[in-house]
């Protein structure tokens, strides 16, 4: 089995950083493409950023510039840095990642976090 875990979410005041990080383990061979998403309290889930394996990065337009997608793959680790936080940042932020598995058996599957909760506010 698989397990995601996010961390690194909190309180923090408009302008403040906060860094998530996003940890995988279990029976993992490689991890391919990892994503943040993010649960807004309109129960809307969005896209907030992506890196490939080979280390291409996407990021939505609102997070564009201000947010930092980055893996350290020694670590089975994916970090989200966030500068620059707004009041609308708040959202329960969530890990997706494409893992190749080997157990229970092998292939590559679609893995999600609890998520760590982001809260910006004055």
């Amino acid at each position: 089995q698989v397990q995601l875990v996010e961390s690194g979410g909190g309180l923090a005041r408009p302008g403040e950083s906060l860094k998530l990080s996003c940890v995988a383990s279990g029976s993992i061979r490689k991890i391919h493409n990892v994503a943040w998403y993010r649960q807004t309290p309109e129960n809307q889930r969005e896209f907030v950023a992506e890196i490939t394996t080979g280390g291409t990065t996407n990021y939505a337009n609102p997070v564009m510039g201000r947010f930092t997608i980055s893996r350290e793959d020694l670590k089975n680790t994916v970090h989200l840095e966030m500068n620059s936080l707004k009041p609308e940042d708040t959202a329960i932020y969530l890990c997706n990642a494409h893992i190749l598995s080997s157990a229970p058996k092998v292939g590559v599957f679609d893995y999600w976090g609890q998520g760590t909760q982001v809260t910006v506010s004055s």
